[in-house]
């Protein structure tokens, strides 16, 4: 089972992390006999799953909800929870309180902050304290989402890329076990990565990152019409499933669903 301490080795051995989310029983399942490192339960769950526009309305009930359903999936994984929007914006007791709740009741390895102000980190340092691990996420920070103006690629300027360098040291500074680094460019990406010794986590951040995350949905292809610029479609899950319905429909119509096999 891949662990805490496997984010430094992998990175220091130069052997890539992969990590691919999940938000029930069956993606979980899935997801662990195909071998990936580690699995994330995204707060993107309230787009992808519930069809929300953005993730800010998911709660940390939902959260709790769905890790303890893919950890059901995955016994054997490494875990790592997303903390959705003001779960750790506030008082720094309540944050360290929604992450205690999340660990305890999930089973989860770790918990995962987004980070878009100095502020978040007193926040991460209380949770480190507290003895639990953290996985940073910067850059494209989807909780940001309306101070962005939508969902939009970061460090394309001076301030911004010198905003998202100071993070990624204090981070390391702070303890965190791995840094997700979303919608950036890649050289920065690749500065980001060479300077600190943290594991870095890309997504639309190029190849040069210590690993890769993808969500599940998009990766295996279930939206034939949405497609994102840094995703690439491992399978074609939505044209499959589709033939699939539409053969249930065919046979239940012309009767040969069910037949003697399927009766009791």
């Amino acid at each position: 089972m891949f662990t805490v301490d496997d984010f430094y080795k992998f990175k220091k051995s130069g052997k890539k992390i992969t990590m691919v989310t999940a938000y029930d029983y069956f993606s979980a399942k899935l997801v662990e006999e195909a071998k990936v490192d580690t699995i994330l339960v995204g707060d993107s769950l309230g787009m992808v799953f519930a069809g929300n526009p953005n993730t800010l309305g998911v709660s940390v009930d939902d959260m709790i909800y769905h890790a303890k359903a893919v950890r059901k999936g995955a016994p054997n994984s490494f875990i790592i929870v997303d903390m959705p929007y003001l779960s750790y914006h506030i008082a720094i007791t309540d944050t360290v309180k929604n992450a205690g709740r999340i660990m305890q009741q999930t089973n989860a390895n770790a918990v995962k902050v987004e980070i878009n102000n100095l502020a978040t980190l007193e926040h991460i340092k209380a949770l480190i304290a507290a003895q639990i691990p953290v996985i940073a996420h910067i850059g494209m920070t989807p909780q940001s989402v309306n101070m962005f103006g939508g969902f939009k690629a970061q460090g394309r300027d001076a301030d911004s890329v010198a905003m998202i360098l100071d993070f990624a040291h204090r981070l390391e500074e702070l303890g965190v076990m791995a840094i997700v680094l979303e919608c950036m460019p890649l050289d920065l990406a690749q500065k980001i990565t060479q300077e600190i010794n943290v594991a870095t986590i890309g997504i639309g951040a190029g190849n040069e990152c210590d690993g890769q995350v993808l969500v599940f949905y998009d990766m295996l292809g279930f939206d034939s019409k949405h497609k994102i610029k840094f995703v690439k479609h491992f399978a074609n899950a939505h044209e499959y499933l589709v033939t699939g319905l539409k053969d249930y429909v065919m046979e239940v119509r012309n009767n040969s669903f069910p037949n003697k096999e399927h009766c009791y």
